[in-house]
């Protein structure tokens, strides 16, 4: 802990913020906690530049940020200096970007300004108590005349399932922190490094005969493509990033022979695994961060094409499947293309 060091003119209103470093399966970690039992953990000029060094120091000696939030906001009676002080960690977010992993955990409340920072790390996870919006649901009432309530207008599961802001839900604080603990296993310290080596305990060279009993060759039939990556991956441990939002599409991490990869894969079960608005805007996104982070890159194809429909041209599928192309063609790590039974038209150039 290294709250005297953060925390630059000594002032007790840095208190609302613990910020140190530590490790996690032997690596370093840098760590800013929110604390909600001093002042609500609300946001302060110092608190800020406590969270700032912190995230400073990590991309200094190129570190992993964690950052737990549980905050009612900014600090009111300092004005515009907690806005400030939002502004600062942000700027320090977009820095860090692509540099070392940032990740976001949603413990309770994070409303207002605070939402932006977790949305610009790389990961966010959220507990079914835990909630985020611009707007409670009394501003929304007030100006919208619109009733809702804290869970259905930004809970966990909401963003999860919904609006795909958090990747990973869980029950309650001690699951999600040790999901956080596994994804690290997976991530490199930062972009310079590679991930973890994990020797492996099954064969490299091993033959998968399920394969042909899990894919039906009737290419109008559907399967879960989960069966097909936990064959195929060491000790069948697959890690699934936005498990709930977008279900058309898998994403994740897993291991060959050892060695960390990113697996992108249609998803026969759901919309036949065509792609939509929100698979090509998934899958961009775990496609970057993989080549961020020096991660292989594992495609499964099985798809029969884009979704169509008004509803899909008006929301954009033409940019939002464009920024899936830019991606893959951005990525400079190894990429390897699997086509497990079907591949047509404008989704096989995309894929």
């Amino acid at each position: 802990r290294s709250d005297k060091y953060m925390d630059g003119r000594g002032s007790r209103y840095g208190d609302g913020v613990v910020t140190g470093f530590g490790e996690i399966n032997g690596r370093k970690v840098f760590v800013a906690s929110q604390n909600a039992a001093v002042m609500g953990g609300s946001l302060g000029e110092m608190h800020a530049n406590k969270i700032v060094k912190a995230m400073n120091m990590a991309i200094k000696y190129g570190c992993p940020f964690l950052a737990l939030n549980d905050s009612g906001g900014a600090r009111i009676q300092e004005g515009v200096d907690s806005l400030g002080g939002y502004a600062k960690i942000f700027d320090a977010n977009c820095e860090a970007s692509g540099v070392i992993p940032q990740l976001s955990v949603i413990l309770g409340p994070c409303a207002g300004g605070a939402v932006y920072s977790p949305a610009l790390t790389d990961f966010v996870f959220m507990t079914e108590n835990s909630y985020m919006f611009i707007t409670g649901p009394e501003v929304v009432r007030a100006v919208m005349q619109e009733n809702v309530s804290f869970e259905m207008l930004g809970g966990g599961m909401i963003h999860s399932k919904e609006s795909g802001v958090s990747h990973f839900l869980s029950k309650d604080d001690t699951e999600c922190l040790l999901k956080v603990r596994e994804l690290l296993s997976y991530l490199p310290s930062n972009n310079q490094d590679d991930p973890p080596y994990v020797p492996p305990i099954d064969d490299p060279e091993r033959r998968c005969p399920e394969l042909e009993a899990i894919v039906p060759v009737d290419p109008h039939k559907p399967y879960d493509v989960r069966q097909v990556i936990g064959s195929i991956v060491d000790d069948g441990r697959f890690f699934e990033v936005h498990e709930l939002w977008a279900e058309n599409m898998v994403v994740g991490f897993a291991r060959l022979n050892g060695y960390v990869i990113g697996i992108v894969a249609n998803q026969p079960m759901v919309l036949a695994g065509c792609i939509d608005i929100k698979a090509s805007v998934k899958a961009a996104h775990f496609i970057r961060l993989c080549d961020a982070y020096n991660v292989p890159i594992v495609t499964l194809q099985d798809v029969p094409g884009f979704l169509p429909g008004t509803h899909q041209e008006y929301g954009g599928i033409i940019r939002n499947g464009a920024r899936m192309i830019y991606a893959y063609s951005e990525a400079t790590v190894p990429k390897l293309m699997i086509i497990l039974r079907k591949s047509y038209g404008g989704a096989y150039c995309v894929m």
